[in-house]
């Protein structure tokens, strides 16, 4: 009987040991008699597969079998190996019918099957990769955003968040490159703001759209202010008095101090071009000077800088006027005013008082383009029927055929030149109509004098036969002779 070494024999129980906790709730005991199964150098002898069927076969045969083999227990009971799962018995699978599954993976439930520790007992038991490897993975979510390498010549390449590159020990840093803008460019790109600014009156819109191309305009923005006055100059006294509000709400947040000087600098050296265009430029330019000084937008001491550095006539002319307004009592308040009260603002009071006053010196003149021209100065379309009853009232008082064919040639030049609209023409001549028993007590003969003129419009072609037929005429009881049996004759026009 051959002995078997000492350390063989612990080496047998470390694996029986292994074995005992491997299979442990998969397999009711281990076989016994491991011990009698021995061959040389200590492997362990597996059942073939004919043994395991003549095993579950039975008979005698599969006795014998057993028998001869030395795998049947001295009581009777039959070592089985403990073999894995087959197909029959697996997990994801149904069961083949007709084949039991294993006795000891019965007993395994969902969550046993599902784990992902290795069944060789190496390793951590932990996800292959953070649960993001693996073929065909895109990895874990965030992976994206942390990219070990950005390539510079990809398209989509950014490189705003790089402030500044080191080269070496220095840093550079990479500035904004504006182009600036030429002086005739610049002038392209106010003037159509500032004759929209003269229709709209939006000093923000003008504003908004300043800051927009200030690095473009650089060191240019000296000719926002020159560019707006100078463009006023061709305009009426309301825009003059736009602009001035203009420059002031532009102070400090496009231009400065500086600027508007620069700006009055320029305008004095082309004086004499601009009074080619308007001949008041050195008034205007002066009225601006004291207005600009009167909202603190350039100091007092802007004019007396100019002293015994000038020798032009109109520029000397231009800081006179600047400095006589100045020199006002209660100037700075007054400059508030020195474009004039705007139409729409005017008392009306002002404005009769302008109207009879033109009509008179009409009167005088008749000049139709002067009269003209100071109407449209007044800037008040809406009241232009004021000037239609008043040449009326003058015409009725006159009762001269002078006065009657005056104004007669000065409403028809207004109509046709688009002046006065046919609304203003009818309202005047209604008013009129409604306050002639009015007149009539200081006038006695005002009915036929209105009869006459108003004839002599509508063939001038004045106004329509509508105005026409709503003249009034004085009523007159006439008794017709005492054949007629005492009847009342209508002596009205019609």
């Amino acid at each position: 009987m051959n002995c078997q070494p000492t350390y063989l024999n612990q080496n047998m129980m470390e694996v029986e040991n292994r074995l005992s906790e491997r299979f442990d709730g998969l397999v009711d005991e281990l076989p016994d008699e491991l011990n009698e199964r021995r061959v040389k150098n200590g492997v362990i002898l597996e059942e073939s597969e004919e043994e395991v069927e003549a095993m579950e076969g039975g008979g005698v045969e599969g006795e014998e079998m057993l028998k001869s083999d030395g795998l049947h227990h001295n009581s009777g009971r039959i070592i089985k190996k403990a073999k894995r799962p087959i197909k029959a018995t697996s997990f994801s699978e149904p069961s083949v019918p007709g084949v039991a599954p294993t006795q000891g993976l019965v007993n395994l439930n969902r969550a046993s099957k599902n784990l992902r520790r290795p069944r060789n007992s190496l390793g951590r038991g932990l996800p292959k990769k953070g649960g993001a490897g693996g073929k065909g993975t895109w990895g874990k979510l965030g992976d994206e955003m942390e990219l070990p390498w950005v390539d510079p010549n990809d398209p989509n390449y950014d490189s705003d968040g790089e402030e500044a590159a080191e080269v070496g020990k220095k840093t550079i840093k990479l500035n904004t490159l504006v182009p600036e803008m030429s002086e005739e460019d610049v002038r392209k790109a106010v003037e159509p703001l500032m004759l929209e600014y003269f229709e709209n009156g939006e000093c923000e819109e003008v504003l908004f759209s300043l800051e927009e191309m200030l690095l473009n305009i650089g060191s240019r923005r000296w000719m926002v202010p020159a560019l707006a006055i100078e463009l006023s100059m061709d305009h009426k006294p309301s825009h003059r008095e736009m602009t001035s509000q203009l420059i002031s709400e532009l102070y400090q947040k496009v231009i400065s101090q500086r600027d508007i000087g620069k700006a009055y600098d320029f305008l004095l050296r082309q004086l004499s071009d601009l009074i080619l265009d308007t001949p008041d430029a050195p008034t205007i330019i002066g009225n601006f000077m004291a207005r600009n000084i009167a909202d603190d937008c350039i100091p007092p001491k802007f004019l007396q800088s100019y002293k015994g550095h000038v020798t032009e006539v109109e520029a000397v002319k231009a800081l006179c006027r600047a400095d006589t307004l100045l020199s006002m009592k209660h100037g700075l308040v007054r400059l508030d005013n020195v474009w004039g009260v705007g139409g729409g603002i005017r008392p009306v009071k002002y404005l009769v008082k302008k109207i009879v006053l033109l009509l008179k010196e009409y009167l005088c003149s008749c000049d139709i383009q002067e009269a003209t021209r100071c109407l449209k100065d007044l800037e008040v379309p809406h009241f232009h029927h004021e000037l239609v009853y008043e040449a009326v009232v003058m015409v009725i008082e006159s009762m001269h055929e002078k006065t009657d064919e005056a104004m007669c040639k000065l409403l028809q030049a207004l109509f046709r030149s688009f002046v006065i609209t046919i609304e203003q023409m009818r309202a005047g001549f209604q008013r009129v109509y409604d306050q002639m028993v009015d007149i009539s007590i200081d006038v006695p003969q005002a009915y036929s004098v209105l009869e006459r003129w108003v004839l002599r419009c509508r063939q001038a072609g004045i106004i329509n036969d509508d105005i026409l037929k709503k003249m009034p005429s004085r009523g007159r009881k006439r008794f017709v002779s005492e054949g007629d049996g005492g009847l009342i004759k209508d002596s009205s026009y019609w």
